[in-house]
């Protein structure tokens, strides 16, 4: 994930506060939505929030893994908020139903390419909601650009501890495909995985830490213990909003990487299903595309809505065509992702 804004909205201290903790926050308890920290921010579905008189109660997650391994153990929640590569594997765990596409009011307008490519048995399981880039992010005040126009940068020991990489598989692992010279993950072969995680290696050598969320990388960045990281396109949105001179370069030779993520309704969530509808309505409203993109930096599932916002305000939040490849994190198979994981977690031990 990535972002830009138009200076206004989520500021760094509350943006701290919102990733601060994974413990559920109660409001309405008749709808329950496990979520990437943030997300409870009553400007994405404004709409419910009107209606029903407050928000849902959230928990949140750090990392998908850490979702599907604690739903499978039994937690129980109504909506989550899973990226395109785990979908499938959720939908095989039995841990999602179908949406009921009649009661998605403006499911037309939904983005066609990305709701069709979950479909399974002829039924729709995923409602994308929020997409980006991951891009090769700086402090412009104190990192020449001649610097950051490649990937290398990574590996250059000229930036040893001033790195920070996402604590996210598929993340890290894009930039590593993308860094090797390879584009679509999905034709991978072995030797390609060896590389890239090689590759990791070498690059382990220079990171200070790896970030969870935006709060955390934003506060490191603010502070200049961190000067070149991969992240999502939200962070220079907000870090420009509070003042920080970051910047994204989405165009280094390598290229960059694109992600999307929506909602799923989940098998035998506690709650009546009409607040999970009332939910993925009003994440589709207009309204809750304009803030998305203004105020963090994300693209929209609803495609009629981003057509209308027009070229000029997704090219300033770092959404607009770049003549760099494009590594799309599309889902791949189960087996060379968990070897991803697996592989990953090695990695940062120092093995």
């Amino acid at each position: 994930m990535c972002h830009f804004r138009k200076f206004a909205g989520p500021s760094l201290a509350g943006l701290l506060l919102a990733g601060a903790g994974t413990a559920a926050t109660a409001a309405d308890d008749g709808l329950i939505v496990f979520d990437w920290s943030g997300y409870d921010d009553p400007g994405f579905f404004q709409g419910y929030v009107e209606m029903h008189g407050d928000v849902p109660t959230f928990s949140f997650f750090g990392e998908e893994e850490e979702a599907f391994q604690k739903l499978r153990s039994g937690f129980q929640a109504d909506v989550s908020h899973p990226c395109s590569q785990s979908v499938s594997k959720w939908w095989q765990a039995g841990l999602i139903e179908p949406l009921d596409t009649s009661r998605i009011e403006r499911w037309d307008e939904v983005n066609s390419v990305m709701k069709e490519a979950f479909k399974f048995d002829g039924e729709y399981y995923l409602l994308p909601m929020d997409w980006g880039s991951t891009a090769v992010t700086y402090r412009a005040d104190l990192v020449d650009a001649a610097d950051v126009d490649s990937l290398s940068v990574f590996v250059n020991p000229e930036f040893a501890g001033r790195i920070s990489l996402p604590d996210n598989v598929d993340d890290v692992y894009a930039l590593a495909y993308l860094a090797i010279g390879l584009s679509d993950w999905t034709e991978a072969t072995e030797e390609d995985f060896q590389k890239a995680s090689e590759w990791m290696r070498e690059a382990h050598q220079n990171v200070r830490t790896y970030w969870a969320d935006n709060a955390e990388l934003s506060q490191l960045m603010a502070s200049g213990e961190v000067l070149v990281s991969w992240a999502w396109n939200e962070t220079p949105v907000t870090m420009q909003g509070d003042g920080y001179d970051v910047v994204a370069n989405r165009s280094t030779r390598e290229g960059s990487s694109t992600w999307f993520c929506g909602y799923v309704n989940l098998a035998n969530g506690p709650n009546d299903e009409s607040k999970v509808y009332d939910y993925f309505n009003a994440w589709l409203e207009p309204s809750s595309a304009d803030y998305l993109v203004n105020e963090w930096g994300y693209g929209h599932g609803n495609e009629v809505a981003m057509e209308a916002l027009g070229t000029e305000v997704l090219d300033a939040v770092g959404l607009g065509a770049v003549d760099v490849p494009l590594l799309a994190q599309k889902p791949m198979d189960h087996s060379l992702r968990e070897r991803m994981i697996a592989e990953f977690e090695k990695i940062k031990a120092g093995f």
